[in-house]
């Protein structure tokens, strides 16, 4: 690691100098003193936020297992954590434990498009009430919105807790805003570009538009 490398050299060099009778016609000396000087002065705790790599997807802990998901806290949250655990109760709650992470990281990337509300219950909501408008089927079915199966629901709770606490998490479907199920070809999926496929979706992201001049 370089910021590694550079301390033990430094701190090799300080080591080798240190010794040394002082010298005004020594830059190496001076320099590497007040180089630890420095580095004396930087906070134990900064030192070890700097020799830290950069948190990436696969290092978040995440284990997409029902056992991983079994041993986690129980899912809780204000109205924000109510609206993404209900959409994957009833759009995902049939799915494997990553199949449901990924259709909870879809939610989550509409919320940071422009193209779409920028809450998770706006995301969820969206289009409600008008036919054929509706984002998530289930909000616009006619249909009673009633959970049946409570450790269904306990455990898509947990999932949304999860993606709501931790950006890091969402890295499977790379940047995808939409999904269908596999038995299904929408008229839109021969357009978008397919980013994954995980259980028994597909997922999609919209094409890059190049502005013409």
């Amino acid at each position: 690691m370089r910021i590694l490398t550079f301390l033990s050299v430094a701190a090799t060099a300080v080591a080798l100098v240190s010794g040394a009778p002082a010298r005004a016609d020594n830059p190496l000396s001076e320099a590497m003193k007040t180089e630890a000087q420095g580095l004396n002065s930087v906070p134990g705790t900064r030192l070890t936020a700097l020799l830290k790599r950069p948190r990436v997807a696969a290092e978040t802990g995440v284990e997409y297992s029902r056992e991983w998901l079994a041993r986690q806290p129980s899912g809780k949250g204000g109205a924000e954590f109510q609206c993404l655990a209900e959409a994957l109760y009833f759009e995902a709650r049939g799915e494997s434990v990553k199949g449901q992470f990924a259709v909870a990281e879809v939610i989550l990337n509409r919320v940071e498009s422009a193209t779409f509300p920028n809450t998770v219950c706006g995301v969820v909501h969206q289009g409600t009430g008008r036919k054929f408008a509706c984002q998530f089927t289930y909000t616009c079915d006619g249909r009673e919105e009633v959970i049946h199966e409570p450790a269904a629901y306990a455990q898509v709770a947990k999932v949304a807790s999860i993606m709501l606490k931790d950006e890091d998490a969402r890295g499977l479907t790379d940047g995808a805003t939409f999904y269908h199920t596999l038995h299904v070809a929408p008229r839109w999926s021969r357009k978008f570009d397919r980013t994954a496929t995980i259980g028994v979706h597909h997922f999609y992201r919209m094409p890059t538009r190049l502005t013409q001049n």
